[in-house]
């Protein structure tokens, strides 16, 4: 879809047309609604236009069959949210029929058993490599894992001195150090993510006439997406040339002109200007250099606990300042990254989305960041056996957290084109957008 506030897309803060909000005023709408037109319908803009043209679609020559697990609907509205854009997904929510006046045909609920067990299928049956939305995921599970072993290694012997090994002490400190990498190049992917957003406003379905009845159309995923996802050379800053598009190792523009020519597909750094007069007033790049603040500053307490390193801390005050201190301020910085993870998927802030999978993942990380804050403020009272297995019981739930957290994104990398079927035939719950 092309988006009529594109040309002003690092002037202000964003007001598009149709319905949309976002937690704080101040900052960029974070989801948007918009209802999908018939296609005998006069386009009434842009958007409408591209729907018909621009994504394969509706020209009247395209027809098939229906298929029986597909759902008649009246009404479809795309939801475009922050979260989703970053990751190359596109949702739309679905009203059913009611007395036979459907206008399209549409997948399947996403949300139901059948379409969970083979979306939990697709974790183990794909690997998109080059998907840096998929990367990110899967490398903050491995290190998750990490963390949850390192976890092992420093409370089980508290917890039954009888498990304890000889050498344990230094897996833990290794561990540690590995998971705090681990993470810390996975922010990295987060932070390169954050600034590959899509700006072309793709809607990612494509329409077709249904051959049993005239004027009924089909939604299924298009094949034309413009999301950088499955460009295939995004690690290495190229990519395919698109249709109207040149090759991406060639001169490109500035991505505030996305429909343009010579507009770039693919970067490593914003510019100043587009940080000061987009990024900085966008809830989910916020959230993402927050992640990456706590993670660098994290790393920190993960290289001191090496072995040959940790022994050499032999004052309180160099515990203290170079383990310890670390942890409570890269611990920090994961609390605030889950909160605004979360808030990013909320219609108000005081409003929880407890039906969108990115605000669960949110909360599982702020509960892990919580786990980790308070393993390094319980380790300034170390002299307290209390406080040391409180500590390392802390550092234990709270990577289990992380692990459960980054499972949820895993998924959700992977199920690019989330379907939510409204009860009753209702509108889907401002408050509670779909997964």
């Amino acid at each position: 879809m092309s988006d009529p506030s594109s040309s002003r897309h690092f002037t202000g803060v964003h007001h598009y047309e149709g319905e949309s909000y976002g937690p704080f005023s101040f900052l960029n709408p974070t989801v948007r609604k918009q209802r999908l037109p018939p296609a005998h319908a006069a386009p009434a803009s842009s958007q409408e236009h591209e729907l018909e043209n621009g994504n394969g679609a509706v020209n009247g020559v395209k027809k098939v069959p229906e298929k029986k697990d597909e759902i008649r609907a009246q009404d479809v509205y795309r939801k475009w949210r922050s979260r989703d854009n970053r990751k190359g997904r596109h949702a739309i929510s679905v009203t059913p029929e009611t007395d036979q006046n459907a206008k399209f045909l549409t997948p399947p609920s996403t949300s139901t058993l059948k379409e969970t067990l083979r979306g939990i299928w697709r974790m183990f049956s794909t690997c998109p490599y080059w998907d840096v939305s998929y990367l990110v995921a899967v490398v903050f599970t491995l290190g998750s894992v990490i963390w949850c072993i390192n976890a092992f290694f420093v409370w089980l012997p508290l917890q039954d001195p009888s498990t304890e090994f000889s050498g344990e002490i230094e897996a833990g400190g290794w561990t540690a150090f590995v998971g705090a990498t681990i993470f810390e190049f996975g922010s990295v992917l987060l932070m390169i993510e954050a600034i590959n957003e899509n700006r072309a406003d793709c809607f990612g379905w494509e329409l077709e006439h249904v051959l049993e009845e005239k004027g009924l159309l089909r939604l299924k995923p298009s094949s034309n997406c413009k999301h950088h996802h499955k460009n295939k050379g995004n690690l290495v800053g190229k990519g395919k040339a698109t249709e109207g598009k040149p090759s991406l190792d060639g001169p490109m523009e500035s991505q505030d002109r996305p429909n343009s020519k010579d507009a770039r597909r693919w970067t490593w750094f914003p510019t100043w200007h587009e940080l000061t007069t987009h990024y900085f007033k966008e809830l989910g790049f916020l959230a993402c250099s927050s992640q990456m603040f706590g993670a660098t500053v994290f790393w920190i307490s993960g290289f001191t606990a090496i072995p040959g390193i940790s022994e050499r801390l032999t004052t309180t005050a160099a515990q203290n300042g170079a383990f310890w201190a670390p942890q409570v301020i890269g611990g920090t910085g994961f609390i605030v990254s889950g909160i605004l993870f979360m808030l990013e998927t909320q219609q108000k802030w005081y409003l929880p989305a407890y039906k969108v999978l990115g605000w669960h993942i949110g909360a599982w990380n702020l509960v892990g960041g919580i786990g980790f804050t308070l393993c390094g403020a319980l380790g300034f009272a170390a002299a307290n056996s209390g406080a040391v297995y409180q500590g390392s019981l802390a550092t234990f739930w709270g990577s289990w957290c992380f692990l459960i957290g980054s499972t949820i994104q895993w998924f959700e990398a992977l199920d690019k084109h989330p379907v939510d079927i409204e009860e009753g035939g209702g509108r889907v719950s401002d408050t509670q957008p779909v997964a």
